[in-house]
């Protein structure tokens, strides 16, 4: 995992995602939400989650949901 830190977010990207560009980052502020960007695009937009939406989400790819990438 590498992480970087922007204004008050720590970004953090899986040490898995490789070199080929396509990956997101997540940051966990202080209070109930989850916020993601595109790595390549570090100014862009952020998506923010409820942390259960969240959850839901990363147990539901672990498991296989949406096939393998």
């Amino acid at each position: 995992m590498t992480t970087k830190t922007t204004g008050s977010l720590t970004w953090r990207k899986s040490s898995y995602s490789g070199g080929n560009g396509a990956c997101v980052e997540i940051a966990v502020p202080s209070g109930a939400t989850v916020a993601v960007r595109d790595s390549k695009d570090p100014q862009g937009p952020q998506l923010h989650f409820s942390r259960a939406a969240w959850a839901a989400f990363a147990s539901a790819a672990g498991d296989g949901v949406f096939g393998e990438v």
